[in-house]
């Protein structure tokens, strides 16, 4: 029996009110209650804009479907933001084919995410990027 990766959250704050939590390892039933915790104990210290770096995710279910819509009302509710950054392919296509992706814009880099953040008046949901 091979062990499965575990789950690896790393926070930056690149801005005020802003932060990076890369996610790396899969996201599922045992999993997503430590991302959900983490990102929304970095929106209630103040953080209410959310960037999720995607890009080391090896596996998504639906629990981290749900997690996430979970954290994009948390931070709606304290007039934040939620994006996803460099999800891989496979991530993507899981929000497509969910709809999720309606929901939280997923943009090709962390970079780009926190440009439109940085924008007065600015929001990723509000540019619809994908």
């Amino acid at each position: 029996m091979t062990q499965r990766p575990s789950l690896t959250l790393t926070v930056r704050q690149p801005m005020d009110s802003t932060a990076v939590l890369t996610v790396a390892g899969e996201i599922d039933v045992d999993s997503a209650p430590a991302l959900r915790t983490r990102a929304l104990e970095l929106i209630r210290q103040g953080s209410s804009h959310l960037v999720l770096d995607m890009a080391p995710v090896e596996f998504c279910d639906s629990s981290g479907l749900n997690t996430m819509i979970g954290i994009l009302r948390f931070a709606k509710d304290r007039h934040g933001s939620l994006s996803l950054a460099a999800a891989p392919p496979h991530l993507t296509r899981l929000l497509d084919v969910t709809g999720v992706g309606a929901l939280i814009p997923a943009l090709p880099s962390t970079a780009e995410a926190l440009t439109l953040i940085a924008r007065p008046g600015n929001t990723p949901e509000e540019c619809g990027t994908r």
